[in-house]
């Protein structure tokens, strides 16, 4: 990661304090492969805590089989038996919190949340959006680079504010796009940087080293750079066993 100060921190060089299991509620609307990350990171203590629920929206969502086979309480909230997005984002906060959790993620959740919703939770919300942002925020983020002739493409982790994928970042995953890359090769290198980093952010806040404040986004009491902490091309490749000749 370019970020000196940090690039000793792993996800195995941290031992919290003995406490109870911090509690994770995770929304989806569809297939939940960014829950499912998770859910091996938890199977192999990697987490930092325990995911106690997961809520579609969708109620055919692939990831609540995912959940049910991990064992874990899914609901369905169809959003369309709803009159507004108020309505609807009012039942959701009751739903999440009868969970008590710690923190709500935000895997390919396709709903935008209302501000009483992110006030409500404000500085216990991630999300994973498919670009570095800022840049790219919105959707078809890997046609709109491969149409800019961009060089350089990504994953974001972050915390989510009242503008749209304009929270602080937390970590970002970096990946060099090559002449042979379509939209299908990008979505699937960026899914898989997602599910790389996305367990690592979430372990970062549930140990109490990643946090939220009037300050900005901190680690370790130290405030982020706008890009978060970021991993390059390289290092994200070594670790998900790219072959990097054939990328470069």
């Amino acid at each position: 990661m370019s970020n000196d100060q940090y690039s000793s921190d792993t996800l195995t060089d941290f031992t919290p304090e003995t406490t109870e299991p911090r509690r994770v509620v995770v929304l989806i609307s569809g297939n939940g492969s960014n829950l499912q990350a998770l859910i091996d990171a938890q199977s192999h203590g990697e987490l930092g805590g325990e995911i106690v629920a997961v809520i579609s929206n969708q109620p055919n969502a692939y990831g609540l089989k995912r959940a049910r086979d991990a064992g874990i309480d899914a609901v369905v909230l169809p959003h369309r038996e709803y009159e507004s997005r108020e309505a609807f984002d009012g039942a959701l906060i009751k739903v999440i919190e009868r969970h008590e959790p710690d923190l709500i993620v935000l895997a390919g959740f396709m709903r935008i949340l209302s501000p009483i919703f992110v006030q409500r939770f404000y500085g216990r919300l991630l999300n994973i959006h498919p670009s570095l942002l800022p840049a790219y925020q919105g959707l078809d983020t890997h046609a709109r680079v491969l149409a800019d002739g961009a060089k350089e493409h990504g994953a974001s982790v972050h915390f989510v504010t009242e503008e749209l994928d304009g929270g602080p970042v937390v970590i970002q995953a970096a990946l060099e796009i090559t002449e042979d890359d379509s939209v299908e090769t990008l979505k699937n290198k960026v899914h898989s940087r997602e599910h790389l980093i996305y367990p690592i952010a979430v372990k970062w806040f549930l140990e109490g080293r990643l946090r939220l404040g009037a300050e900005g986004a901190t680690f370790d009491g130290v405030p982020l750079p706008p890009q978060g902490m970021r991993m390059s091309h390289a290092d994200a490749a070594e670790e998900l066993d790219e072959d990097i000749g054939e990328e470069s």
